[in-house]
């Protein structure tokens, strides 16, 4: 069970790390890079080269202001591609959310919310979840966990108005 996170810049690493954080705490091995579309295209290259053939199943991308990373990464492979548009603009990465959606046809990237790497995680996790069990079981196990902390905080609230 493999994962790639590629970001483009140091500056987004604290972003990007709770996605990592999540990932490994569902037993996936997670490849981090930071790799530029604009400043380090050839590295982008032969890594995308490197995970089309070494078992990685799913690749997060995080960008911002132009965001070309997502699209970049999607053109060199047919794994799923998913974009995490980044603030730090400003435009506060509504450019980048803009950028990574308007993907052109035939070269879909699947996009999460600004800032939103925990979302991408978990999107991931789905993704592999169709082909491992053990991810499946722990996320329906995760989603049950959050129902029942969800009812009991609107049992709280009930009995407090009543």
């Amino acid at each position: 069970m493999k994962a790639a996170i590629i970001m483009g810049s140091t500056s987004d690493l604290a972003k990007v790390e709770p996605a990592v954080g999540i990932l490994k705490d569902y037993g996936v091995e997670v490849t981090v890079r930071c790799l530029s579309a604009h400043r380090a295209h050839a590295g982008l290259s032969a890594f995308m080269e490197e995970i089309n053939g070494d078992g990685t199943e799913v690749v997060i991308t995080a960008a911002g202001m132009a965001a070309a990373l997502p699209g970049v990464v999607a053109s060199q492979t047919v794994l799923p591609v998913i974009g995490v548009p980044l603030s730090g603009s400003v435009l506060d990465g509504m450019d980048a959310l803009m950028s990574i959606v308007q993907m052109p046809s035939g070269i879909p990237v699947a996009t999460v919310a600004i800032n939103g790497s925990k979302n991408a995680a978990y999107l991931a996790l789905q993704i592999m979840a169709v082909k491992h069990d053990s991810i499946r079981e722990k996320l329906l196990a995760e989603r049950k966990s959050m129902e029942e902390a969800a009812m009991k905080a609107n049992e709280e609230v009930t009995a407090k108005f009543q």
